[in-house]
Formats: C-alpha cells, structure tokens, sequence
C-alpha cells in the first residue's frame, strides 16, 4: 500500500509541474538570425536601432502594445503586405523563404521577444 501512495504522489506532482513548463520550445536564436540572414532581414532591420526598417527591439514593443502575438508576426512574414519606411516611402515587405511552421515560430518569437 506505501508503494501505491508514493506513486500515486510522486504522479500526481510530476503533472503539477509539468504545468510550469513553457507552453513552446525555447527560442534558438542562432537558427532565428540564420533566417533572418538568409532572407536579407537585417538589410532593413537590427536587433536594437533603426534602419531602413524598424528595430526588432520596436518591433517587438509595438506587437506588445497592440496586444498582437506569433501568428500575427508570422502573417506579417509572410504576406507581403506594404509597410511603411522610416523615411515615408512604401514597399512590400519581404516574403520570408520557409513555410516550415517550427522556422516561422521560431524566428517570430526571436523577433516578439527582444
């Protein structure tokens, strides 16, 4: 009967902390920067200063403040849609080269969490 108890016990925390666990892998930012490299990103954008575009840093700030999360960043990669330069003029935005979902996640929360 004491082995049962312990079991159950030793069962019941491993489910407790289970539920500490992130909800998503950690981010690898070298394979985030690979991307990023690999499709031009920080021709336009660095991690924490203006250039053509803005910096992941304000990026990041901003999806924050919109209350926008890793889907929306991902649709932003991968859309095309016009944005706006920091010196007023239009262009569409780059279309990231993968489709693989682990990349696109990966890279969207190495951006969201500067």
């Amino acid at each position: 009967m004491k082995i049962k108890t312990s079991l159950l016990l030793t069962g019941s925390l491993f489910v407790a902390l289970a539920g500490f666990a992130p909800a998503h892998a950690a981010v690898d930012a070298d394979e985030a920067k690979k991307i990023a490299k690999r499709n031009d990103c920080f021709k336009c954008h660095a991690e924490d200063k203006t250039k053509k575009g803005p910096s992941y840093k304000a990026i990041a700030a901003k999806f924050k403040e919109k209350k926008l999360g890793e889907k929306d960043a991902i649709k932003q990669m991968t859309a095309g849609y016009k944005v706006k330069l920091e010196d007023g003029t239009e262009e569409e935005h780059k279309i990231i080269d993968t489709k693989d979902p682990k990349e696109l996640s990966n890279l969207a929360q190495w951006i969201l969490n500067r």
